[in-house]
């Protein structure tokens, strides 16, 4: 097996640990409660909010930024499933699309493989041609420790989606079957 499928393989098992690590509590079983959301927890421009429970949604792909130093892993809501798996585009109003991003760092037990270490951002990508209009139809929240960044962050999202994955639907993420 590669060193690359091995670093793949920890940063998708690390994220489902993660996952179920935060689907419940431990101690009793049960779901954590979420907090509802305030104008301190909504991206500016776009109204987006974390959604509840994202952390339970299916993985559609890993993915690796070299750039930035970053692994990350992208999930979807089920709608978004649906049309990733019936390979539909436009993506249906109703998709909800995540990205988990991490610093990464060589692993000390495997030379060559990476892991993840501290969280940068949750990204959100949410579907609602009327709404979004002016955007393709996608609004966007980028968020640092749980908050909204800035503005001007935001304001760079459709920019950069419409530069160079407009034929798309302007989503750079694929399906890894």
């Amino acid at each position: 097996m590669s060193i690359k499928m091995l670093s793949w393989m920890t940063l998708i098992l690390a994220s489902s640990f993660s996952t179920c690590a935060q689907a419940q509590d431990l101690s009793t079983g049960n779901a954590p409660v979420s907090k509802p959301a305030t104008a301190h927890s909504i991206s500016p421009i776009y109204g987006v909010a974390i959604p509840d429970g994202y952390r339970n949604w299916r993985l559609i792909a890993p993915s690796d930024r070299p750039d930035l130093g970053e692994l990350r892993a992208i999930l979807g809501n089920d709608l978004a499933m649906a049309a990733y798996r019936s390979d539909r585009l436009p993506f249906p109003d109703g998709t909800v699309l995540v990205k988990l991003a991490w610093k990464k760092v060589p692993s000390v037990e495997q030379d060559g493989a990476f892991v993840p270490a501290a969280t940068t951002t949750v990204q959100i990508m949410v579907k609602d041609s009327k709404r979004y209009s002016a955007t393709g139809g996608w609004g966007f929240g980028r968020f640092v420790d749980g908050s909204p960044d800035d503005e001007a962050q935001h304001r760079a999202c459709f920019a950069c989606h419409q530069a160079l994955v407009k034929k798309h639907d302007f989503v750079f993420t694929r399906y890894a079957e």
